[in-house]
């Protein structure tokens, strides 16, 4: 999969991205930083060129035939991180900043929120969906769940087990078991979490942090 950063139009491969009938190209869109994918739309050649040029999406609507900038009437914008076309070049993969956490209409963080049985949250990687679920625990609890529990015990209780993982882990590394390590830190993600959701910090602002370090 090839990738275009942003960059000035004149020096991205517009004509190389291989366009429908109807001059369109499937463009998903996803968030950079968890991985969700948002929603889909059609660009042509033209929309393409608007995103690279302005650094914010932009597609074309085959109801209404025009250009439709991404929230330009919600303010929920997208930031363009990169872009990537596929291995045919007929598909485009667009990750962004979403502004707002809102990219459906409906008002739904994701357009891809429907599933047998209900609407339900779109998958992202697996430490936010762990963590999605410490936080569901900590605003619904149950008296027979271990995170429950832990929120329930405030940082003491957290802590003392964030503080014995964090020798775990060092344990392991030493002794040099991969499987032990792999589970150990597993572990010490998992304590940490449960940390971030007691005192209310997102594990997406923890993503920020790691990617405003990458330079």
């Amino acid at each position: 999969m090839a990738t275009v950063e942003k960059v000035a139009s004149n020096s991205v491969p517009i004509d190389r991205i291989q366009y429908n009938d109807q001059g369109l190209v499937p463009a998903i869109v996803q968030d950079y930083l968890d991985g969700t994918v948002l929603m889909m739309a059609w660009m042509n050649a033209e929309s393409l060129k608007k995103t690279l040029d302005s650094g914010e999406t932009w597609f074309w609507s085959r109801s209404r035939q025009e250009f439709w900038h991404k929230g330009a009437t919600s303010g929920h914008q997208q930031k363009v991180k990169s872009i990537r076309y596929d291995c045919d070049s007929d598909a485009l993969l667009v990750t962004v900043e979403q502004i707002g956490d809102i990219a459906c209409h409906t008002g739904a963080r994701s357009c891809f929120h429907q599933v047998e049985g209900g609407p339900a949250a779109p998958p992202a990687d697996t430490l936010s969906q762990v963590f999605n679920v410490i936080c569901d625990r900590r605003d619904h609890p149950d008296a027979a769940s271990y995170t429950c529990k832990l929120l329930a015990g405030g940082d003491n209780s957290i802590l003392k087990k964030v503080g014995e993982e964090c020798a775990e882990v060092i344990m392991a590394f030493k002794d040099d078991d991969r499987d032990d390590i792999a589970g150990e830190v597993a572990d010490l993600f998992y304590h940490t979490m449960v940390g971030l959701a007691a005192h209310h910090v997102d594990i997406k602002d923890v993503y920020r942090k790691l990617q405003s370090r990458r330079g």
